[in-house]
């Protein structure tokens, strides 16, 4: 049976309507996981710490991507949700055509300075030369990789989540098939890993614009948009959140990297960077469950449906909150084995590795209802509270942490900066709950 945005849910049809994006989401997760596994066995310790240098800059730019996707999708789920499909499908098309724009500007700028850029991250040498190659591949598809997650956001608008994960399915297993004949087969090293990430992007971008460039059967579709410049700013102000979590975890993650290349040098960098695939894995399940949950909010808050926005409230913190405890628990068990298919041919960096997984997967515990409070806002299109949880989850209290944790913990410091930072966001977060909870009417 089909859900609409309008249905009442119970926890069943939540999970139900959800479970497209957490798919989604975790097959979009793989790409990094796995060329992480890939170049981490056949290529190399050396080319394994380039990926993960460079990486977090290519997430920067495809941050874009979340910003119009999860603020442009409570817009259009809003106007939908009043009526207006014709001026919902226009401010869709507008959203998408300038992401198209301002992604392509970026990525072309990033081509050109790559060298410049891995000069700055710290990388000399074959280092050097390993991220360049990288970069440079990655920043020739940018345009796919920023409109693959602006997509998948509107999917869920348009009533078509399961749309998103076949799409999604379809460029993970490009990337797979594709990492195993560029890598193992033909010995591209490095740049065999760079292009079929790019060509796995290629696909998870460019389908979804094929299928709504034409008549479709979901709620949306392109269509020739006028410019408006209110509504424009108003999806970069909403999304700024989502954009401010994914730029401000780039830049954290490089100052991460940073801290590791002094205290632990390039096994420190390559531990970071098996950490952070599980760490992808696992936040798939909280972003997945963000965007799948945002239009229904975004539509009952724009329809008045007061009882329904308190049902979704509560029933989505009861599941993120579980969720976050099995993951927690998981982690510890699963930590060894995890991290030996990514380190398990070097004793040391398996065992440094292994102990800042066990440090760092307490955070799961707090970061669900983190992620999920602010897409919950940005979805009630209060940008401002969304943003500054955000800001203070992803940014500011992590750089405090991890520049202050260290002095005192050695690595262990950086392992645990992420727990401390989701800690103390908890505390502000529910703050903004019983804030904001009479003016919307969630609670």
């Amino acid at each position: 049976m089909r859900i609409q945005l309008s249905d009442h849910f119970t926890y069943r049809k939540l999970l139900r309507f959800v479970l497209s994006p957490v798919l989604m989401m975790i097959f979009t997760s793989l790409y990094s996981i796995i060329d992480g596994f890939f170049i981490s066995n056949y290529v190399g310790k050396t080319p394994f710490a380039a990926v993960n240098l460079i990486m977090p800059v290519t997430m920067g730019v495809g941050a874009i991507g979340f910003m119009v996707g999860t603020g442009g999708s409570a817009i259009v789920s809003k106007t939908l949700g009043e009526g207006k499909r014709e001026l919902a499908n226009s401010y869709f098309s507008m959203m998408i055509y300038g992401a198209i724009l301002l992604s392509l500007v970026l990525s072309v700028l990033c081509f050109i300075f790559t060298p410049q850029i891995c000069t700055v991250l710290g990388a000399q040498g074959e280092l050097h030369r390993n991220c360049v190659i990288y970069g440079r591949i990655l920043f020739l598809a940018e345009t796919a990789f920023v409109l693959q997650y602006a997509f998948q956001s509107f999917f869920v608008a348009a009533e078509k989540p399961g749309l998103t994960l076949k799409i999604s399915v379809a460029a993970g297993l490009t990337n797979a098939v594709l990492d195993f004949l560029f890598i193992v087969v033909f010995r591209w090293g490095i740049a065999g890993a760079a292009a079929a990430t790019a060509l796995g992007q290629v696909v998870g971008g460019i389908l979804p614009l094929l299928y709504f460039s034409r008549k479709n059967p979901s709620l949306l579709r392109l269509v020739k948009a006028p410019l408006d410049a209110k509504i424009l700013k108003q999806t970069c102000f909403n999304g700024s959140s989502e954009m401010v979590t994914n730029l401000s975890s780039s830049i954290v993650n490089i100052l991460y990297n940073f801290q590791l290349m002094q205290i632990a040098g390039e096994n420190g960098v390559a531990a970071y960077g098996v950490i952070m695939y599980a760490n992808f894995l696992f936040m798939a399940v909280f972003f997945g469950y963000s965007i799948g949950s945002a239009p229904v909010i975004s539509f009952h808050y724009g329809a008045g449906s007061g009882g329904e926005l308190k049902n979704l409230f509560r029933k989505s913190l009861v599941l993120v909150g579980l969720s976050g405890i099995i993951m927690t628990f998981a982690s510890e068990i699963f930590a060894s084995p995890l991290v030996k298919i990514f380190a398990g041919y070097d004793a040391d960096l398996y065992a440094m590795t292994v102990r800042g997984f066990q440090l760092y997967c307490f955070s799961f515990l707090l970061m669900g209802i983190n992620v999920f409070a602010s897409a919950f806002f940005t979805a009630l299109g209060n940008g401002g509270v969304s943003a500054a949880i955000s800001f203070l989850r992803t940014f500011l209290l992590q750089i405090a942490a991890v520049i202050l944790l260290p002095v005192f913990l050695g690595i262990d410091g950086i392992w645990l900066a992420v727990v401390a930072a989701e800690f103390l966001t908890l505390i502000i977060t529910v703050l903004f709950f019983a804030k904001n909870a009479k003016k919307y009417h969630y609670a």
